[in-house]
């Protein structure tokens, strides 16, 4: 393949060497959504490991964050990398698992609820990549990365065989290039694999991108979107990629990276281009009329519901008024409000709304003050919720649990508030609804 590498390293793209499932896996049991879901529902996990049965999949290949806290860490891990190389080698049983690898990039069509959301598998380089605040790399986060959640993520990915990818980063693509020219060159391409998802994930199916002139003209229209970066925000704060979905998994991605450097830059076999450089990932468009951007709810656990709604009054940032009526609660909270803010503060003992003046996104001024609860209160915790009714489940059921809807999230502007004010506090928004999350699918060796 004699694609200009030059213009596509510059922009932090690699092709990468795909490893799709093998005809005879089941793509339904073979996929499963991205780990960082329902993180306080086990029997989610356990329908899932149920319904997998003894069948090849991806959920023997990652760690879901559910499980994050049990003592068994270090064996979950060393199984996990186990069962990647076995998968390369196909050893499972007497059938391969993993067909052979292409070079190439997928088309993925994934069908939820609303309707078609298209995106693009290919990976990119992890040097032109940085998530700290003063960033003007090439590629950005959208919310701040917090390093002391990485540990677990680099010993997941660090010496693993293969990765699979649960990244979703959004180019700024108001008139639709890139997608729209996957459907003018693929619409004859034969399909690469077409399934259900299960737990009401929808269907996905891919087509590969492969041919030479289909990645000239990926370079191209990549080209064209860096240079309107360029023209809205100058040629020192231009950037093309930030990462949506995945923030910390692309985080750790990096971090693995800068340590294999580290520990190889001085030996005689060092590999600047080890594939670790580079990590696997879907591109989807910011204006994906099929991408809604859902707000991440907060609830605290292990508190007293009182101590919480006292601290957030002490804090001087919400006018705070009780509620009787939940269902018109959360009815205030989605309601448009220019200037402000508003949340539902739900627990077992107390319904309240919150507001907050101006118009930033609504962790801005919620996120500082739940940290310095967890900061007085040390024995509390604090979750990210994509889900209002597991939220609402959770804060009515426990009396130690204080739950916080956030209002919806506008993502228009997004790459502008990005360029000016560096990302946003951490879980600030998510892309799509729990179910309509990223499936892993497609993979790539790793260290192998």
């Amino acid at each position: 393949m004699n694609v200009n590498p030059a213009s596509l390293a510059e922009l932090g793209v690699k092709i990468p060497e795909i490893s799709l499932p093998a005809a005879s896996v089941n793509i339904e049991k073979w996929a499963v959504i991205a780990c960082d879901q329902w993180t306080q529902d086990r029997d989610y996990w356990l329908d899932v490991a149920n319904y997998v049965g003894d069948s090849p999949s991806t959920l023997r290949l990652i760690f879901p964050e559910v499980y994050l806290n049990d003592e068994n860490i270090d064996e979950r891990i060393s199984a996990i990398h186990a069962t990647m190389d076995s998968y390369i080698k196909n050893e499972y049983k007497t059938s391969s698992v993993l067909a052979p690898s292409r070079k190439a990039g997928v088309f993925v069509e994934r069908t939820i609820k609303s309707g078609v959301r298209r995106g693009f598998i290919m990976a990119l380089d992890l040097e032109k990549y940085d998530w700290k605040r003063n960033s003007t790399s090439i590629i950005r986060c959208t919310e701040d990365t917090i390093e002391e959640r990485l540990p677990p993520r680099v010993k997941i990915r660090a010496k693993a065989p293969l990765e699979v990818p649960h990244i979703l980063v959004l180019i700024d693509d108001k008139e639709n290039l890139l997608m729209g020219l996957f459907e003018k060159l693929l619409h004859n391409a034969p399909i690469i694999y077409k399934s259900a998802l299960m737990k009401d994930g929808g269907s996905v199916q891919g087509r590969l991108v492969y041919r030479q002139n289909d990645w000239n003209f990926i370079s191209d229209t990549l080209n064209h979107l860096y240079r309107s970066s360029i023209t809205k925000f100058g040629a020192d704060n231009a950037f093309l990629f930030a990462v949506g979905d995945g923030n910390h998994s692309l985080a750790a991605a990096k971090t693995v990276w800068e340590q294999y450097k580290a520990e190889n830059k001085n030996t005689p076999d060092f590999n600047n281009e080890h594939r670790a450089r580079y990590a696997l990932v879907e591109v989807v468009n910011l204006y994906d009329e099929m991408l809604k951007f859902e707000p991440i709810h907060r609830v605290l656990l292990k508190i007293n519901a009182e101590d919480a709604l006292a601290a957030l009054q002490a804090s001087g940032k919400f006018n705070i008024s009780p509620q009787t009526d939940i269902k018109r609660l959360n009815q205030l909270v989605a309601e448009e409000n220019a200037g402000k803010n508003r949340y539902a503060f739900i627990s077992r003992f107390k319904l309240a709304l919150l507001e907050s003046e101006g118009s930033a996104a609504a962790t801005v001024a919620l996120e500082p003050v739940l940290q310095n609860i967890l900061r007085e209160k040390q024995s509390a915790s604090l979750d990210y919720l994509h889900d209002a009714d597991e939220l609402c489940r959770i804060s009515l059921s426990r009396d130690d649990a204080a739950g916080i809807i956030l209002p919806p999230f506008k993502k228009d502007g997004l790459f502008e508030t990005i360029a000016k004010n560096g990302p946003l506090p951490r879980k600030s928004f998510s892309m799509g609804a729990a179910c309509e999350k990223r499936y892993y699918l497609e993979c790539r060796k790793l260290f192998y």
